[in-house]
């Protein structure tokens, strides 16, 4: 891993006649929206605004601000790296391809091992890619139009594109629906505090303002890591569910911080799905969606220890699949994930994920038990 710019840090009533009233909220209605374009084959788009990609931004002419053109002295420092922190990793549809965020930059890699290859190399930054369905695309978090906004590039780094254009509530934890057309994303609030909350949006391949799907708890209180259903039918997410409405450092991890709620993306409405003492966060759906995976806090008398668990959709059981997962962030600010994104693997009996740890991490395969052998 090459040159890099030292100016990158390297450190997303209406009520129904009887006595069942139907609330439509925007997030309501938006879902609704969805679910009939989706039947009807279409989605009503804007047409999208032009942005510098992340690969040619730095030949572009440069208007106010260019990410990738910053004023002043540069210099190039060689960085040789063999491990990292707090890495989101996917793995490609085929199951041969793992891509992954280190330093703000992208870079894929056999699934065997071998070296690593760049697929971004700008001052912009980027993170948290993620294969389309056919495996043709990746849809990732770049900064270089000038904010966090969802983009998408093809799987060789070509041809990367913004398609959206936010200049204020910025978006990060992109994931595609299985149709291959759509883009859901965390987009970011704040009202008084820096902290803010996240909703989930909806954005159209070909661009657009995007669709709310669901709504903030309030203005402090944490929502995001989004997640599809293989069959596109529901929505998964976690929140913090503390009781009050402010934000507060001092949680108790013993007890619930986050939930994972899953909602029904036909009519919007949602529900706790995986809940309890130590909390539930990055939901991750397996590819044949008998199994979600998520990180759960668990106490014994070892102390604390951030664990892969399982559940079966099906019986509803829940299990610890790993134990060797260093701490999760749930007590602290979670605007970009509790977690870092990882993947079910199309290769029978195996998750990826990037392993956050205090000397340094690395990409990692773990054996799913038997009990669960498509995850």
């Amino acid at each position: 891993m090459t040159n890099k710019m030292l100016t990158k840090q390297s450190s997303l009533t209406t009520a129904s006649n009887g006595a069942n009233a139907f609330a439509v909220t925007p997030a309501r209605a938006g879902v609704l929206a969805f679910a009939l374009a989706l039947q009807a084959a279409a989605f009503a788009a804007d047409a999208p605004v032009a942005a510098p990609s992340p690969a040619t931004a730095a030949s572009a002419p440069a208007a106010k601000w260019n990410v990738n053109q910053p004023p002043g002295e540069k210099k190039i420092a060689n960085i040789d790296v063999r491990t990292g922190t707090w890495m989101s990793v996917d793995v490609s549809p085929d199951g041969q391809q793992i891509v992954f965020d280190l330093l703000g930059d992208l870079y894929v890699m056999p699934v065997g091992g071998g070296e690593a290859k760049a697929l971004t190399h700008s001052i912009a930054w980027e993170m948290q890619p993620r294969f389309s369905p056919d495996g043709k695309q990746i849809a990732f978090v770049s900064d270089a139009g000038g904010g966090d906004n969802i983009w998408v590039m093809n799987a060789d780094g070509t041809n990367a594109r913004a398609i959206s254009t936010e200049d204020f509530r910025l978006l990060n934890n992109p994931v595609w629906h299985p149709s291959g057309k759509y883009i859901a994303a965390r987009k970011h609030f704040t009202g008084t505090r820096s902290l803010g909350s996240g909703e989930i949006w909806l954005y159209h391949l070909d661009g657009g303002k995007g669709q709310q799907l669901n709504e903030k708890p309030n203005w402090q209180k944490d929502l995001g890591e989004p997640a599809l259903s293989p069959d596109g039918k529901y929505l998964y997410y976690s929140q913090d569910s503390t009781p009050g409405r402010q934000f507060e450092y001092n949680k108790n991890s013993t007890g619930e911080i986050f939930r994972i709620y899953r909602q029904d993306l036909t009519d919007g409405t949602n529900e706790p799905f995986v809940t309890g003492p130590g909390g539930a966060i990055r939901p991750t759906p397996s590819p044949d969606g008998k199994y979600l995976a998520f990180i759960r806090r668990l106490r014994d008398a070892s102390g604390s220890r951030t664990t892969l668990f399982l559940k079966d959709l099906k019986t509803g059981r829940e299990f610890p699949a790993w134990t060797g997962m260093e701490r999760d962030l749930q007590e602290s600010w979670s605007v970009h994930g509790v977690y870092p994104a990882s993947r079910g693997c199309p290769i029978p009996s195996r998750l990826w994920h990037g392993r956050r740890a205090s000397s340094g991490a690395s990409i990692r395969s773990s054996p799913a038990p038997r009990r669960s052998p498509s995850t």
